[in-house]
């Protein structure tokens, strides 16, 4: 076999060839750690911002499931009038669910048990006349800022309001 290598270059060629695919250098390597911290820097906020606002819309789409679940529970049990609670209007623990004034089954476990995507749901009813013809619903962030921003509330007049820094009530903005 025969081997061909320039003058005076003897060994050092594959030498030097060699040391460069042992591994990457330490800068390099720190370079690559740097870039990966400053995408994580951007991307992670904007993370946490997005889940914010899904939260956000999964508790103003509960409120309006609930005031749905209302109108449907008032209408079939016309003697009670609005639900005695949240409970009521899930399935109450039972399966198959029964359909009753006990269990009506308008609701999934998770909201009929009061919390759903970060959001705690706070149902009132007015136990002053019966059949019950008003409610009041609040869904509060269980850690305002990080599950989410907005406090939400509604009645049975049927509308979605919301307060940015405390729990909302019947003199906030309506939702649009």
């Amino acid at each position: 076999m025969l081997r061909l290598t320039r003058p005076g270059k003897v060994g050092t060629e594959s030498l030097s060839m060699k040391r460069g695919r042992n591994g990457f250098s330490l800068i390099e390597l720190l370079i690559v750690v740097a870039i990966i911290l400053i995408i994580a820097a951007i991307a992670i906020p904007n993370l946490l911002r997005s889940r914010m606002q899904a939260n956000e819309a999964s508790a103003a789409a509960s409120i309006h499931g609930i005031n749905t679940a209302e109108v449907s529970y008032s209408s079939t049990f016309p003697t009670v009038g609005f639900s005695p609670s949240l409970i009521a209007l899930g399935d109450g623990g039972t399966s198959p669910c029964a359909g009753t004034s006990t269990a009506a089954c308008y609701l999934d476990q998770n909201l009929q048990n009061g919390t759903k995507s970060g959001y705690v749901f706070t149902y009132v009813p007015d136990a002053s006349s019966t059949p019950s013809n008003q409610y009041t619903l609040n869904a509060d962030p269980i850690t305002r800022g990080i599950t989410g921003q907005r406090s939400f509330y509604s009645s049975a007049a049927n509308i979605t309001r919301f307060n940015v820094s405390a729990a909302a009530g019947s003199a906030d903005a309506p939702l649009q």
